[in-house]
């Protein structure tokens, strides 16, 4: 009953209250109430700039992620024209080499005909040159003969009417030529 009776104390009159558990309670109450009246507004704005910054953040996040998006694009995009200029650039060094081995080829035929023609000329104009030092030598040989059966066959009476003959003929040049 005592209980009872320190509250309706409390009830009526503004007292001492020594009971420990009702002081707690009502001291909480309060404490709570005056924080949520006061506090309301500093704890709103808190709530609010905590929400901001959590939507700054969030949307800076969004469009940090779109940039990297554009750019992976982008860079893909790069990565796609370097492939293909790395295969035209490819495909034209190997047209270019194609070319010029064929270039290669042709020149060597060139040369190999340049050469056979040189030879063949070679071969004809030695020829010619054998051909002609055997004339040269039968008709020295020949001449030889001649000159040995001239010797052989010419006596003096013989000898003396070739040079009287060669002496008319020189004059008789000699007399047209005046």
């Amino acid at each position: 009953m005592t209980d009872f009776s320190s509250s309706c104390t409390l009830a009526t009159s503004f007292g001492l209250n020594t009971n420990i558990l009702d002081i707690n309670l009502i001291n909480l109450v309060l404490v709570l109430g005056i924080l949520f009246y006061f506090g309301r507004g500093v704890l709103i704005n808190l709530l609010e700039n905590r929400e901001r910054t959590i939507r700054n953040t969030i949307r800076d996040a969004e469009e940090r992620y779109e940039e990297a998006t554009e750019k992976l694009r982008r860079a893909k995009t790069r990565l796609q024209q370097a492939k293909q200029k790395a295969d035209e650039i490819r495909v034209t060094g190997l047209t270019q080499m194609e070319r010029e081995k064929r270039d290669l080829v042709d020149a060597a035929d060139e040369d190999l005909e340049k050469l056979e023609e040189s030879k063949n000329f070679t071969i004809r104009f030695e020829k010619q040159r054998a051909i002609e030092q055997v004339r040269q030598q039968v008709s020295r040989l020949a001449s030889e003969r001649a000159v040995e059966n001239l010797t052989n066959r010419l006596d003096n009476e013989l000898h003396l009417r070739m040079i009287d003959y060669h002496i008319g003929l020189l004059r008789a040049m000699e007399n047209t030529a005046y």
